[in-house]
């Protein structure tokens, strides 16, 4: 039995006061705002989630980093919105790969199993093979 990957979404509604924003040490433009998730990330959403939103275009004025059950944010004030939305759509690609991840291992486990039992399929008739040549020579029942 396999573990299925689980997908992970914004926690709403989201109590605004319970988010952390404050400027960034490093860049003196930026903001860190840090988003609830509904749920603790496993390793393969995590994955999943990595590539999804470093394949963005929009890397240069924006980085996300999953902080335990939080999703952290790094961005100028400018156009913030659309940031959001950016976020957004980066969680729903996220857990688009988890959808196509399940499908895919769910697939790879109907394929085991159905190699593991056409082996002992062979298995039983390769047994039984040799015990009808032992009924035959030895004449046994």
């Amino acid at each position: 039995m396999r573990e299925v990957a689980k997908k992970v979404k914004l926690l709403e509604p989201i109590d605004i006061n319970s988010i952390g924003i404050h400027r960034d040490h490093y860049f003196p433009k930026a903001y860190i705002i840090d988003l609830p998730l509904d749920s603790l990330p496993d390793h393969v959403w995590l994955y999943i989630f990595e590539r999804e939103w470093k394949a963005s275009r929009h890397l240069w004025d924006r980085k996300l980093f999953v902080m335990g059950d939080k999703l952290r944010l790094v961005t100028t004030e400018y156009e913030i919105e659309e940031k959001i939305d950016w976020v957004r759509q980066v969680l729903e690609r996220a857990n688009a790969g988890i959808d196509e991840y399940n499908k895919e291992a769910e697939a790879r486990v109907a394929q085991i199993e159905e190699e593991v039992s056409k082996q002992a399929e062979e298995e039983k008739a390769r047994t039984e093979a040799i015990r009808d040549v032992i009924r035959r020579r030895f004449g046994a029942f």
